[in-house]
């Protein structure tokens, strides 16, 4: 069988059982060093990054918002999850094993490839894990990102043998995010001979499933605002411009979701540093005739070059036509998120360069390559140099969640989609909408530096207007709002909404939050047969994960001989 094929492309019993092992407890120690702080009582809330005790499986969760379908399958997997485990050990649980996954992958990947031992696979689980672009996304938030990114040397090795039960559970692993089914479409793409293409293309379609479908019927992943282009695009680091900040692995456009070592000019030290690990090996890869190596490379440089010339004036003008011309393309405003595609080759030349220098002074090269990687971003340990902890929700988030039951949407005051929380030093998403059982209101406005890049949600923003004129309730209620939540502790514009809750019964109100019913609401739901094709969907993207990992593992096909031999006389 393929997964057979790809899960001992190396029979197991040449291997020895330390090169197997130590490189997986490596990967852990690692994921554990970075999370550490996470793993306490409370919640993550930080940036993009929000956790509740529970959330459901609301029309916005599937991806039939007011909003483009950004947060799918992600939103509706936790939702599910959540019934059977506190949703913030479900997000934190996920991203330690995203980081421990990204580590064992990048070692496996080169262990395969390359036929290394356990010195150069620590170094490439080193920097695979270590690097900035695992600290920025950490720091603005973006753990199921980096469930994506963890994917990808498990894409690379599945696509190279063709190993289809292996390549559908990373591809859905991947897929947690639309980014990061793309990132795993691509690097796939690029792995395969033009024959398997279309296969390639069918799984990508499948893992992708939720996104595609929630984008057909909820018509909100149409045409963005193109004002987010440049207030997306790679931004430069100190000494490095944005071409070394991209080559160096970091260049985030938020120049506040950045580890302090990479604020200053020690940036270019440790981008030097990372690169200098990684061209040991770059002469002896482009020697090699292996097709995937190779492919690796090229997808490596092209991943730092494509996103460093969209940042130019010409780039620019680029991605804002596309922005304007072609639905869906806001995916790809963010582009330095798509760095990723160079991290396998990344691995891949510093474990060739680790090989390389054992051989000609000591064995035990790994040693201060691994150091030097971890000593270039000496921050991004104990929760990035530890300025994140989890949160505890005031007692009132609990009253309000068994209130909402569900009658109408809730529009949230004060306006906009981020809040600002004692005890959090930075602004966070609003957690209403994962915390609440109706569908929350919201526009997508995304406040960066002095823009404001506009949003799709056309209902909410009518709403939002409604409220801060100080209308009639009645107007709300005949848009389908049913309650209103003032977030009172957090910032931001009000307008002259309190004429028109004043007006409202109080259904829980205390020092952070109130809660208003607006009555009976005209509610509005999508047509039974939208939701039903987007459930679907989910459920044809968590079919192929967990097949596929069942198929790859052997246990699928352990069931099907068992009932075979159980059904013959």
């Amino acid at each position: 069988m393929a997964a057979a094929r790809w899960l001992r492309t190396v029979p197991v019993s040449a291997v020895p059982i330390g090169v197997r092992v130590v490189p997986i407890g490596y990967s852990a120690g690692l994921a554990l060093l970075i999370a550490g702080p996470l793993l306490g009582p409370g919640y993550l809330l930080w940036r993009d990054a929000v956790a509740t005790p529970r959330s459901y499986l609301t029309d916005s969760a599937l991806g039939l918002g007011d909003t483009a379908p950004r947060a799918v399958p992600q939103d509706a997997a936790v939702a599910v999850l959540s019934v059977v485990l506190d949703g913030g050990w479900v997000v934190r649980l996920i991203l330690v094993l995203a980081l421990w996954l990204a580590g064992w992958g990048a070692a496996r990947l080169v262990r395969e490839l390359l036929s290394v031992g356990i010195g150069p696979q620590l170094v490439a689980a080193t920097v695979a894990v270590w690097n900035p672009y695992v600290a920025e996304r950490l720091l603005q938030g973006h753990w199921s990102l980096l469930t994506g990114y963890a994917a990808l040397p498990w894409v690379a090795l599945a696509a190279r043998e063709a190993s289809w039960f292996a390549l559908l559970a990373a591809s859905a692993a991947a897929g947690l995010t639309p980014t990061g089914g793309v990132l795993a479409a691509i690097l796939a793409a690029v792995v395969v001979p033009l024959r398997r293409l279309p296969a390639i293309a069918a799984v990508a379609v499948g893992a992708a499933a939720p996104w595609l479908v929630a984008s057909l019927f909820g018509g909100s992943a149409g045409i963005g605002d193109p004002a987010g282009v440049a207030a997306f695009a790679a931004r430069a680091e100190p000494g490095l411009g944005t071409l070394g900040s991209l080559a160096g692995l970091g260049g985030i456009w938020n120049a506040d979701a950045v580890p302090s070592s990479r604020t200053g000019g020690f940036a270019l030290v440790g981008t030097v540093v990372l690169l200098g690990v990684v061209a040991l090996g770059l002469p002896a890869l482009w020697r090699t005739r292996d097709r995937t190596v190779r492919a690796l490379l090229l997808s490596a440089g092209l991943a730092v070059l494509l996103p460093a010339a969209a940042a130019t004036p010409l780039g620019l003008s680029t991605v804002e036509w596309m922005v304007r011309q072609v639905p869906g393309a806001g995916l790809f405003r963010d582009t330095q998120k798509w760095v990723a595609l160079a991290v396998p080759g990344y691995t891949l030349a510093a474990a060739a360069g680790c090989r390389a220098l054992a051989a000609r002074t000591t064995s035990a090269a790994a040693v201060p390559l691994a150091g030097l990687v971890l000593l270039a971003l000496p921050d991004l340990a104990w929760g990035v140099g530890n300025t994140m902890h989890p949160v505890r929700y005031p007692p009132g988030w609990s009253r309000v969640a068994d209130a909402v039951r569900g009658d109408g949407a809730v529009a949230v005051l004060p306006a906009g989609m981020f809040r600002t929380f004692p005890g959090v030093p930075v602004p966070v998403l609003d957690p209403a909408p994962r915390m609440v059982r109706a569908d929350v209101l919201q526009t997508g406005d995304l406040p960066v530096g002095g823009t404001v890049v506009a949003g799709e949600g056309a209902w909410a923003r009518q709403v939002q207007r409604l409220l801060t004129a100080g209308a009639d309730p009645a107007r709300l209620a005949d848009l389908g709002v049913g309650w209103v939540l003032v977030e009172r502790t957090s910032g931001g514009a009000l307008g002259a909404a309190q004429r028109t809750v004043d007006r409202l019964p109080v259904v829980y109100a205390d020092a952070d939050l109130a809660l208003y019913a607006v009555g009976t609401p005209r509610v509005q739901r999508p047509p039974p047969a939208q939701r039903a094709g987007v459930v679907a969907a989910h459920l044809l993207w968590a079919g192929i994960g967990v097949g596929g990992l069942l198929g790859a593992s052997g246990l699928l096909g352990a069931v099907v001989g068992a009932i075979r031999r159980r059904d013959q006389p």
